[in-house]
């Protein structure tokens, strides 16, 4: 009997051809990313998808990334870490990836949507915003008074 003996270098290269093997979990994906798309064109059902709750290899990655593309549209926020929201070439479908603040990946969703909740203003950050604006506002025109 043979022994086959492996370099360290061997290993982690075998290791990362066996990570980069799709699973075959990137086409259900797509076909979910397709019927959400229609839902979302037909009544305005937005759908998210959690790509982290299933298998998903660098393999299924990369077939996800040629179909979907890169759109012009994307986003960096800066809140406990960091997320990125990315605009695919198919409109109404989009990415959004969630890191902590060691740059470790937390969540990687696909959202198919208008516009991804998390740039979405809320109510109460609107409210805010229109209280603020009054006041710097009301320091303009206070100041130009008293100045003129």
């Amino acid at each position: 009997m043979q022994s086959i003996s492996k370099s360290g270098a061997d290993v982690v290269q075998l290791k990362e051809a066996v990570a980069n093997l799709p699973t075959g979990n990137a086409l259900p994906i797509l076909a979910e990313i397709h019927e959400a798309l229609g839902r979302l064109v037909k009544s305005g059902t937005t759908a998210v998808i959690d790509l982290g709750s299933i298998p998903f290899t660098g393999g299924d990655e990369k077939l996800l990334q040629e179909v979907l593309g890169e759109g012009e549209v994307n986003a960096v926020l800066n809140a406990l870490g960091e997320s990125f929201v990315q605009e695919t070439e198919i409109p109404g479908v989009w990415r959004v990836d969630h890191y902590d603040q060691q740059g470790e990946t937390q969540s990687r969703f696909i959202e198919v949507t208008f516009i991804p909740d998390i740039l979405r203003t809320h109510r109460e950050d609107a409210v805010r915003g229109h209280e603020m604006l009054a006041e710097r506002l009301n320091g303009k025109t206070g100041a130009d008074k008293k100045g003129g």
